[in-house]
């Protein structure tokens, strides 16, 4: 059946008011229009929706169906409508999110502080190692990306949103933690570190580092997350280096020490990416521009 909307509209307005001039004025419509409306649906349907009693109108068997069939279509219609102006103006949708393990405590509150805005949006987040980064950029898996340095064989647009501060940690029981003086880099290569795989930020940070000052970094223990870095500190294995965003509740509970040594802490940055020909949605431009603006807010250096 070619039913359209405007004549599940009027006939709505006829069965609800059982009176044509009624319905027409509340439609702002002639009556004779009303009635062709009406007329043209019957026609459509090949049946008779509508009966006259006296000065008022009744529904036959077909018109109770129709009545309920238009009531739901728009209600439908209606409810649509109303999502994708939510949608539109970025109130709900959806967003794919991609950060770093190190950045991950970051993009929590942020996220947390934005659903609060945005209680509507369906949020996809997903924590990864550098290398699980670039592959969702590669594949235009990811809306956002919030990482360390990009990479630079990519289309895409990158914006520093934090300082992200690279500190040597250590447990509270190491000899440096008790130390007064600042540790040298050769004190800091001598009791040794625990490491993150070969191509994370962070290992290509400290291999910079220690490259500068004409030192190899040697170690024999690789983690591939920061939480198993301070875990692992924390028992003992090594010094560490890591994000200072990151060790919030690790100091407050003296599980861990920052040491003050030579060269640290390491300045760096995180970093907003997103594909230069992937088009954001109303929700993810709000949240690209909320992360822009309140990221030094929501988390401050500790």
């Amino acid at each position: 059946m070619n039913i359209t909307i405007r004549q599940l509209k009027v006939f709505l307005e006829v069965a609800t008011q059982q009176n044509f001039t009624q319905a027409a004025k509340i439609l702002h419509l002639t009556q004779p229009a009303v009635s062709m409306q009406i007329k043209q649906l019957e026609e459509v349907t090949g049946t008779s929706l509508l009966t006259k009693a006296g000065r008022k109108i009744q529904l036959t068997d077909a018109g109770h169906e129709m009545l309920i069939l238009s009531r739901n279509v728009l209600q439908q219609i209606d409810q649509t409508e109303q999502h994708l102006k939510q949608i539109t103006e970025g109130h709900q949708g959806r967003l794919k999110l991609v950060v770093a393990s190190t950045v991950s405590a970051v993009a929590t509150k942020m996220l947390a502080s934005f659903n609060e805005l945005y209680p509507a949006m369906h949020i996809s987040f997903d924590v990864t190692n550098r290398e699980g980064l670039i592959e969702q950029l590669e594949n235009s898996e990811a809306d956002i990306v919030l990482m360390g340095q990009p990479p630079e064989n990519l289309n895409l647009f990158t914006i520093a949103f934090m300082d992200n501060p690279l500190v040597v940690i250590s447990s509270p029981n190491h000899p440096l933690a008790k130390q007064q003086n600042l540790a040298s880099v050769n004190q800091l290569l001598e009791h040794g570190f625990v490491v993150r795989e070969s191509g994370s930020g962070t290992r290509k940070a400290m291999e910079r580092f220690f490259n500068e000052h004409n030192k190899t970094l040697k170690t024999n223990m690789e983690m591939n997350s920061n939480d198993a870095i301070k875990q692992s500190v924390e028992a003992g294995l090594g010094l560490g280096v890591a994000s200072i965003h990151t060790l919030e509740h690790e100091l407050k509970e003296n599980r861990l020490k920052i040491i003050e040594a030579e060269g640290f802490p390491l300045r760096r940055s995180w970093y907003l990416v997103q594909r230069k020909d992937k088009r954001l949605s109303p929700l993810a431009e709000k949240f690209r521009g909320y992360v822009l603006q309140q990221a030094r807010k929501i988390a401050p250096i500790i």
